[in-house]
């Protein structure tokens, strides 16, 4: 019997609801990243949460394994929600992979977090992805505006030591330890190893960082070489860890609540 049309369009509705449904997983915060279980482009296994990458990365050394070439669409699955139309490229993560217990397979990246409202509480670990506006943040909750650049998200920050200050756009980064990770050549590390260091590892610190009207004193810091150069750098995980946050890279917004 043929469906009529009132009732055919409120299951396509509910259909369409059930569809955008938002996704919830446990999550692990291991060495300075935010780590989830997923399968991209048929590659099962650790995936980074990083969006300072525009886009999600693969592991060379598992594309080799699995015959991919160096750029590939794919589909994806991760806490209980399944996506098509991805476009993902072949890198060297060998600079990402010390630390972990287990090994890297890739980056998920801005072009894939930027389809949802990402939350992360990081202790214990979860992560949920919906789509439309989220949950209401709750109270004492701080929203701070985003821009993009190269894709990626970014805010305005300054950063200070005892020499020089320097005010620009920094990447949001779940995936590196350091509160800052610095392109500019004239912030030097106390050594060589700082500009070396992966990036679970923050060997220096810079005297302060202020971020949406909030001063942080003495705060791990880095250099981050592989970093876009028009960028001042990129805040990372011992500062973001001190909430519970929410990213909306579509309506520009990130939410800061207490952890």
């Amino acid at each position: 019997m043929p469906l009529r049309a009132p009732l055919l369009a409120v299951l396509l509705t509910a259909l369409g609801a059930q569809t955008a449904r938002a996704g919830e997983a446990a999550c692990w915060f291991e060495n300075g990243a935010v780590v989830i279980a997923a399968e991209v482009g048929g590659v099962a296994g650790d995936w980074l949460l990083d969006p300072s990458a525009p886009h999600t990365l693969l592991h060379e050394t598992r594309a080799q394994m699995e015959g991919l070439p160096a750029v590939f669409p794919a589909s994806a699955r991760f806490a209980g929600v399944s996506l098509a139309g991805l476009e993902v490229t072949v890198a060297d993560l060998d600079g990402r992979a010390p630390g972990f217990a287990t090994p890297i397979a890739g980056v998920i990246g801005a072009d894939v977090l930027g389809r949802f409202v990402v939350d992360i509480d990081f202790a214990p670990c979860k992560v949920r992805f919906a789509t439309g506006a989220g949950r209401t943040p709750g109270r004492g909750t701080q929203m701070l505006r985003l821009a993009t650049a190269g894709g990626i998200p970014v805010l305005t920050a300054a950063v200070s030591d005892d020499r020089r200050a320097r005010q620009g756009l920094f990447a949001i980064d779940f995936s590196s330890r350091a509160s800052v990770r610095l392109t500019a050549a004239d912030f030097r590390p106390p050594s060589k190893a700082a500009s070396e260091a992966p990036r679970g590892i923050a060997p220096g610190r810079l005297r302060a960082l202020s971020m949406g009207g909030r001063l942080f004193e003495e705060t791990s810091a880095a250099l981050a070489p592989d970093l876009d150069q028009a960028l001042a750098g990129a805040l990372g995980t011992d500062l973001w860890s001190r909430w519970r946050i929410r990213l909306d890279i579509g309506r520009g917004r990130l939410w800061l609540s207490p952890g």
